[in-house]
């Protein structure tokens, strides 16, 4: 496979998943799908660590990598107790 093909895939993949984590965490239901609104708060996302306002990015990120982490385990922990691998 030549090596921009496989970039692509690559970065196709990487988009997927990321797409995947939106819906993961309810932002497509609690939005109405609207891309404007997702769109808007990845902004506000990135303007609070980029400006560190009422705390600091470091803090933010600690504490939205903590509960992401949690999330995921929930999920570990629901697929071995089921055998269930999906998460609708």
């Amino acid at each position: 496979m030549r090596d921009w093909a496989k970039a692509r895939r690559e970065r196709t993949h990487h988009l997927i998943e990321l797409g995947g984590l939106v819906q993961k965490a309810g932002l497509v239901d609690l939005t109405d799908d609207d891309r404007a609104t997702l769109l808007g708060a990845f902004l506000d996302i990135a303007g609070q660590l980029r400006e560190g306002r009422n705390t600091t990015s470091g803090d933010l990120k600690t504490r939205w990598r903590r509960a992401g982490l949690h999330a995921f385990d929930r999920d570990r922990e629901h697929d071995r107790t089921t055998g269930r691998r999906d998460h609708d």
